[in-house]
């Protein structure tokens, strides 16, 4: 049991889509673990449970249950959400809701710990950067543990500081329940001397997974380590001093020396077991590791320290300890570049894309604002510059407003900014009229768009929540005609018919539907695949004679050739020895008849 005080926790666990049914059921596991090691009680540690996904859901709060068998119960009856990753929205509920007074949290005066346990697998849909420090500064200590896809950045940007003993990267589902008991240790401060039969006379002390054992005032520590023996002293020589003849010297006594025990050095008997260092203290002795890595729990063995949670490693992506370093990866399809930190993007193939985005009155405030994050999101995937791939943006209801064409802005950033600074139009639902203007206009030369002979992709996204006032199947068609490849995203009300005939073909991979605007952000991943093409850098893409891969595929082109000539000439010997030894076979012949 943990040898702390009472402590207020809550849970809150990534219920999304990518977490697949039994390693939720590990989730369950790592949580019923934890609770298994805790005091619990109203007057002891009190534990809720929040599962989230696109929205949060509360499974109990901190004042529901005080007993083990009753957070089992309901733990073992979640259902999984199943839906996006909105890791930002949960620290706010956990922030705003679960540790308030009314769902049981202890008064803050009371200086109960509030402790958060963030389990997640995945990266953040929304921003949990500004939400976690309101959340840190409201008092409440967050740990954050990631499981095999997590995004170590989103991790540390959750975690309190320190951030070694705040943050951990689970390298899979299957090690969670392993990694549970180290983190119980960690949370817990587990007592090793009351947890294990320590065998000290005296006292034992405990140290993080081991315990050593100390002896009283005067006393020393046995070769065992355990026993102790009365400590020898030198006595005091003024005991001793002996009057000379005359009074008024005084000579002292000095009695054969008393031998000290020697300075044990407990190193040196040979069972000391430390992997790289032992230290000699008076009483024992104890491990110690090298410069880049940290002592185990069993106080003995060493590991290399996770440097990606003590360096500003700047891994766009994710970073990956290893022994007495570390390295960045790339999700799947992504390859590192150059730095060694950032991930490929789009740019391996220049586009024109422009966006256009409903406006009308059914969307309504709070939602526009989820589609201009959606935007930016997809701005995010692209690799954006004059000569690379050019954003536009387009806005409508019963009318049509270009926000920004393609050659306005030359950077992701202030795409970004000028997204976010669009006003909302309200009124009608003109899809038609909108497509009629992205083709007429906003792929025109004049606002951006390259020129069709430079092969540069032309690509449009057309985003709506309901049906058009107008007809959209003529400039749809038209637009998929003059060379326009169509996405069609479609939310809430948003009728499936306009949206296959705005998509291009296949329909099924330019065509997305969600219920409602929370769960949109999670479709920018279906996107990541269609909308950056694998070719498509147009005239722009210029083959030098003298680059590398020029140079290897002549040389691969040369060898293939020398080669095939050497086969021939094998071949071409080959019959030359058939035709000499035949040649000499009619000579022998001949000479045998004359």
């Amino acid at each position: 049991k943990c040898r702390k005080g009472p402590l207020d926790i809550v849970f809150v666990i990534d219920s999304s889509r990518s977490v697949r049914p039994f390693e939720f059921e590990t989730m369950r596991r790592f949580m019923m673990d934890i609770i298994g090691s805790l005091d619990l009680g109203p007057n002891a540690t009190r534990v809720g449970v929040i599962q989230y996904s696109s929205q949060v859901q509360n499974i109990f709060s901190l004042k529901t249950f005080f007993t083990r068998a009753d957070m089992e119960k309901a733990i073992n009856s979640i259902i999984p959400l199943s839906q996006g990753t909105m890791t930002g929205l949960a620290i706010q509920y956990t922030m705003n809701v679960a540790f308030t007074t009314q769902e049981g949290a202890r008064p803050l005066h009371k200086k109960i710990p509030r402790i958060a346990i963030i389990v997640t697998d995945g990266r953040p849909q929304d921003r949990v950067s500004e939400v976690a420090a309101q959340a840190r500064n409201a008092g409440i200590e967050i740990y954050a543990v990631g499981i095999q896809r997590a995004d170590m950045n989103s991790l540390r940007a959750m975690a309190s500081p320190p951030l070694e003993d705040h943050v951990f990267l689970v390298e899979s589902f299957e090690l969670i329940q392993q990694f549970g008991k180290q983190f119980q240790d960690k949370l817990c401060g587990v007592d090793m001397c009351v947890e294990q039969e320590h065998g000290c006379q005296h006292s034992c002390v405990s140290t993080p997974g081991s315990f050593y054992c100390e002896c009283n005032p005067g006393y020393r520590l046995n070769m065992d380590r355990k026993t102790c023996s009365p400590a020898v002293s030198l006595p005091d020589p003024s005991l001793f001093a002996a009057r000379s003849p005359s009074p008024s010297l005084v000579r002292p006594f000095m009695p054969t020396p008393l031998l000290l025990s020697p300075v044990i050095d407990y190193c040196s008997f040979g069972n000391h077991s430390c992997q790289h260092e032992c230290v000699s203290i008076p009483h024992g002795h104890y491990c110690r590791c090298r410069s880049g890595f940290t002592l185990q729990p069993d106080a003995r063995s060493c590991r290399a320290t996770d440097l990606c949670n003590r360096v500003d490693h700047g891994c766009e992506f994710k970073c990956v300890s290893t022994e007495g370093s570390y390295r960045c990866v790339c999700p799947e399809g992504q390859q590192l570049q150059a730095d060694g930190k950032g991930c490929t993007k789009c740019g391996a193939g220049h586009i024109d894309l422009v966006m256009v985005i409903d406006g009308s009155k059914s969307v309504r405030p709070q939602n526009f604002e989820l589609v201009k994050q959606f935007v930016n999101r997809i701005v995010d995937l692209l690799e954006v510059s004059p000569h690379g791939t050019r954003v536009g943006l387009v806005q409508y209801s019963s009318r049509v407003r270009t926000e920004f064409p393609l050659n306005k802005y030359h950077s992701a950033d202030e795409i970004k900014k000028a997204v976010m600074e669009v006003e909302y139009m309200e009124k009608g639902t003109m899809t038609g009229l909108a497509l009629k203007h992205m083709v007429e206009h906003s792929f025109s030369e004049l606002e951006g768009a390259r020129p069709l002979s430079h092969n540069v992709p032309r690509i449009g996204l057309v985003f709506t929540d309901g049906r058009s006032q107008d007809d959209i199947s003529e400039w749809a068609r038209k637009a998929k005609k003059s060379g326009i490849r169509m996405f069609a995203v479609g939310v809430g009300k948003a009728v499936e018919e306009e949206l296959r005939a705005i998509a291009s073909e296949p329909v099924e991979q330019h065509f997305s539907y969600s219920a409602d605007f929370t769960t949109m952000t999670h479709l920018v991943e279906n996107f990541k695949l269609n909308i950056c093409p694998e070719e498509g850098k147009g005239v722009t893409e210029i083959r030098s004679p003298c680059e590398c891969e020029a140079l290897v595929q002549f040389q691969t082109n040369t060898v293939a050739i020398l080669q095939s000539l050497t086969e021939k000439n094998i071949l071409w010997a080959h019959s030359l020895a058939q035709m000499t030894a035949r040649l000499e076979d009619l000579e022998k012949q001949i000479a045998n008849k004359k």
